[in-house]
């Protein structure tokens, strides 16, 4: 069965049964190393001595590796190779006397791979293949030494001072001078199942740290099952969710009538316990409902447990959420049968509050960046939501707009869809996060023709204050209708495709999309895609719609107007490619001021408004990095309206803020 034969548990033993006997008078071991990978509860009491060290000639154990009270590891001479060893008998010795520790305090609940270097005459101590220290200590073994002292020392594990340490170990081993510690750290480390709390959508998150979930409302969350040191595990595992009661961890129960937790698969809903998640390449995205408010259980903060299917109950086999808010959906923003009469009542849908519901374009004569947002180093993006707002926007002759970037969430509690281009769709749509937003529009552009899909966009420009989500709506069927197309044509009626024989399609769409023949994608472009797509070997369909979400608007933006020559042009490349915020500021470390680099920012995914803008991340007068955002609609529609419009670089450069363009 899955999750039994694939999950190797019999390589994890708890702490306390850990005991090792070493030869120090061996030659091959009169440098020896203790390596092993620890995982520590939180029930860990400091100070503790989580390794003892005993030889015939003692009567008491003493302390060999101790946390301290600083939660610091400490590594203490050995008693039968050092005179710096701690006395078994004064427990207290072992702080006066010459060790090695670590610089930061251990962590808990975390793999940590130790290693214990000791020889004659040094110990060093190791943390995850890195050296945290060395001490210099003097030796007992001398030519006289008598041989009949003893040589053999045991070094074990009782779960600490009055069981105050406990926790598992895997892969301990003792070895000769000759072996590094570092090889072992790389040899098999254990497994950890995470959640993915970046990926996750369809929830919100409180300045508490506290996810705020609809109830009955889809969410999803990435689980993804990786070893110690972060690489991606392929095992043939399934994972089951459950609900628990974040103050009493006990699961969640409700009426037999009724699952608290609800999973998605294949279209179906199920209780969770009922059915399991298969990991593809190491990871799933579950898609999940709450069927239980908290207003309804005292208040009470909800947490979802993931676990794998059949295996040990090992808390490192086991991931939890945030800790989770179910609400119900606020009734102002249930759908409403309103007439336009009605709308033009209310306040804050008035359109004299609203300067941008439609285009007007100015007469300044060149672009300009605006005012920095309160967080320069952060990457942040102009988001509209459902009320207007005035968008710091300065827009020249040409139409183009540089737009200040801010962090705004465009997700909102939204009410049961009705799929019907009404009023209520309307605000739906405003007032939905990103994933209602798809549903929304390939459920209209299914049932709708071009004229009421445009009709409706223009509504939502209107309504939500913000013109940019025209022109995602009017983009989303042959969005929808390429990546269908393109998918079938990639899969061939199988559910998984190796990412090999995917590049060579997603390439061939993508040019044939961008209008760009003479430009093909870098093995740099491909690995990017592969990250949204949040695959590894293998793409499913869920892999292909995150990264064709996010490829479509791009490809869509470089075919149009200005931005289509910037992309052909290689010398200069005025756009470097797929890249990430993090590398183009890496890029721009120690550039002069007015060093820029143009990038397709990967947080934007369609229907986002923002999806396929360019950003401008630049080396500013300060010499701090800023990141600010090109509108495309705006660029590619004055390029149309202006026959004497300039082409975007000249524009660029025309700003005091830039001056010269990186790589």
């Amino acid at each position: 069965m899955a999750g039994v034969s694939t999950i190797e548990t019999e390589k994890y033993s708890l702490l306390e049964d850990f005991s090792v006997d070493v030869e120090v008078d061996d030659e091959e071991y009169e440098s020896f190393s203790l390596c092993f990978w620890v995982y520590l509860l939180n029930s860990t009491t400091f100070p503790s001595t989580i390794i003892r060290q005993v030889h015939s000639d003692m009567s008491v154990s003493a302390p060999f590796l101790v946390l301290d009270e600083n939660k610091k590891m400490m590594l203490l001479p050995l008693t039968l190779l050092h005179k710096e060893a701690p006395d078994p008998v004064d427990t207290s010795s072992w702080t006066q006397v010459p060790s090695v520790s670590t610089k930061s305090k251990f962590p808990l609940q975390k793999w940590v791979h130790v290693g214990c270097e000791v020889s004659r005459n040094f110990m060093r101590l190791f943390i995850d293949g890195n050296i945290e220290g060395e001490q210099f200590v003097t030796s007992l073994l001398t030519k006289n030494t008598n041989p009949e002292c003893p040589r053999k020392i045991s070094l074990f594990s009782v779960g600490g001072d009055g069981y105050s340490v406990q926790g598992f170990i895997q892969c301990a081993q003792v070895l000769p001078a000759s072996d590094h510690v570092e090889h072992h750290y790389m040899k098999d480390p254990p497994l950890l199942l995470s959640v993915n709390k970046s990926s996750s959508s369809g929830i919100k998150l409180d300045d508490d740290g506290v996810w705020q979930a609809s109830c009955r409302e889809i969410f999803s969350l990435d689980v993804v099952l990786s070893n110690a040191i972060g690489q991606p595990v392929h095992k043939d595992v399934e994972v089951v969710a459950s609900l628990l009661y974040a103050d009493t961890l006990v699961e969640a129960k409700m009426s037999e009538a009724e699952a608290p937790l609800l999973v998605r698969d294949e279209g179906v809903e199920f209780s969770s316990g009922d059915r399991p998640i298969k990991l593809l390449n190491g990871r799933s995205s579950f898609k999940l409902k709450i069927s239980q408010l908290s207003s309804k259980s005292d208040n009470r903060l909800f947490w979802i447990k993931f676990g794998i299917r059949n295996a040990k109950d090992y808390p490192f086999l086991q991931a939890v959420s945030n800790p989770i808010r179910c609400i119900s959906i606020s009734p102002d923003v249930r759908p409403l049968s309103v007439t336009p009469k009605r709308l033009t009542n209310i306040d804050h849908l008035s359109s004299t509050e609203s300067p941008d519901l439609l285009h007007n374009a100015s007469s300044v004569k060149r672009i300009r960046l605006g005012k920095e947002s309160v967080s320069g180093s952060e990457e942040s993006y102009q988001q509209c939501n459902s009320r207007p707002q005035t968008s710091r926007q300065f827009e020249n002759g040409n139409g183009m707009r540089l737009h200040e970037e801010d962090n705004s969430s465009t997700d909102s509690e939204n009410s049961e869809m009705r799929y019907t281009i009404s009023d209520s769709t309307i605000f739906r749509y405003c007032l939905g996060n990103i994933i209602d937003k798809s549903l929304l529009l390939k459920e209209i552009t299914n049932n709708s023709s071009d004229d009421e899909v445009l009709e409706f966009a223009n509504q939502v420009s209107l309504y939500s204050g913000c013109s940019h989500h025209s022109y995602q709506i009017n983009m989303a069927r042959e969005l929808i209708a390429e990546g269908t197309n393109a998918w079938i044509l990639i899969s061939r009626n199988n559910q998984h495709v190796l990412w090999d024989n995917v590049v060579y399609e997603i390439e061939e769409h993508f040019m044939r999309i961008s209008k760009c023949s003479s430009r093909s994608l870098t093995h740099q472009d491909f690995e990017l895609l592969r990250r949204i797509s949040g695959c590894y070997e293998y793409v499913t369909q869920v892999n292909f719609e995150k990264m064709w979400c996010w490829l479509f608007p791009v490809a869509y933006s470089i075919s149009r107007g200005l931005i289509n020559g910037m992309w052909r042009s290689s010398s200069p490349k005025w756009i470097e490619g797929f890249i990430t915020k993090e590398e183009a500021e890496h890029s721009l470390q120690g550039q002069e001021p007015g060093t820029f680099i143009l990038r397709f920012p990967i947080s934007r995914i369609w229907p986002h408004p923002d999806a396929g803008s360019l950003v401008v991340t630049y080396v500013g007068h300060d010499f701090a990095l800023h990141h600010k955002q090109l509108k495309i609609d705006n660029i590619c529609e004055s390029s149309e309206r202006y026959m004497d419009a300039k082409p975007l670089q000249d524009m660029l450069l025309a700003e005091p803020e830039l001056s010269r363009l990186g790589r």
